[in-house]
């Protein structure tokens, strides 16, 4: 009996609910608001949608506008590279000539002395061979960009490659060319091959490798395997050489070198 009492009490209710004038209105308000609040919510979403794919379409229009192909070339970075010697196989090398220092023992400049047509002149680089004389491939010793090409009568061809901070290098008697000037180059990359020279007669096939730092030739021997950064004009040397006399300074007129000693000649600049 309970239970049905209570069911009447609760229809009753309802009854009474559903008389009232305010009801109905504010069912239709409350369905109103969320029918609202969900069309504003997926008019919402298309709209950043639509954004994210206009910003991806920019985006596409961005790149799609950069011509990669013309982009500059970008080389390795020289600013950590070692000053590399020429060639593959480094152990195998021999230093055929070397580089005439002024404060080098009387051996070693006579062995940076070059015999041309009766003459003797000073080494400003190196001769470099294999052990066993054979032809071998000429790397760059220094990431950079090719400034010179060009085929000399007495030195056979010749390409200077100029890197950073006032560095260039030279490699001279090459055999074949494999650069053209304006070219970017990484280190080790081949440029030619060892080759022979009128005023590298004595060195074989060679490559004559020179260093020069901020128009002043340095020794390549000094800077092998250390860093670019390290190698700088030797001012010392430099006073030395003009405070010689100038007997001493052309020694290489008035006496020939010493019978037991090595005459490998390089070529030379002159």
């Amino acid at each position: 009996m309970r239970e049905e009492e209570n069911k009447n009490v609760s229809k009753n209710n309802w009854k009474r609910i559903l008389r009232k004038k305010w009801f109905f209105p504010s069912v239709y308000l409350v369905a109103a608001a969320l029918i609202l609040t969900g069309v504003l919510w997926y008019q919402s979403s298309l709209t950043n949608v639509e954004d994210l794919a206009d910003d991806q379409d920019n985006l596409q229009n961005e790149t799609d506008g950069i011509d990669y192909d013309n982009q500059p070339a970008t080389p390795v970075m020289e600013l950590n590279e070692n000053l590399n010697m020429p060639l593959h196989n480094r152990d195998q090398a021999v230093i055929k000539t070397k580089f005439f220092d002024y404060s080098a023992s009387a051996e070693d400049r006579e062995k940076a002395l070059i015999l041309y047509d009766n003459h003797y002149y000073q080494s400003e680089g190196v001769d470099i061979a294999r052990e066993d004389g054979e032809s071998f491939d000429v790397l760059a010793s220094a990431t950079g960009t090719v400034t010179e090409v060009k085929e000399d009568p007495l030195l056979g061809n010749v390409v200077e490659i100029t890197h950073q901070d006032g560095l260039t290098t030279r490699y001279m008697s090459l055999g074949d060319v494999l650069v053209e000037t304006g070219a970017e180059v990484n280190q080790d990359d081949a440029i030619g091959t060892a080759g022979q020279s009128l005023m590298g007669q004595a060195s074989g096939v060679h490559v004559h490798f020179e260093v020069v730092k901020d128009g002043e030739k340095v020794n390549p021997e000094t800077y092998f395997n250390q860093p670019l950064s390290n190698i700088s004009v030797e001012e010392d040397a430099q006073s030395d050489q003009e405070d010689q006399p100038e007997e001493d300074k052309q020694p290489e007129d008035k006496k020939e070198p010493n019978e037991d000693s090595e005459s490998s000649i390089s070529m030379t600049n002159t």
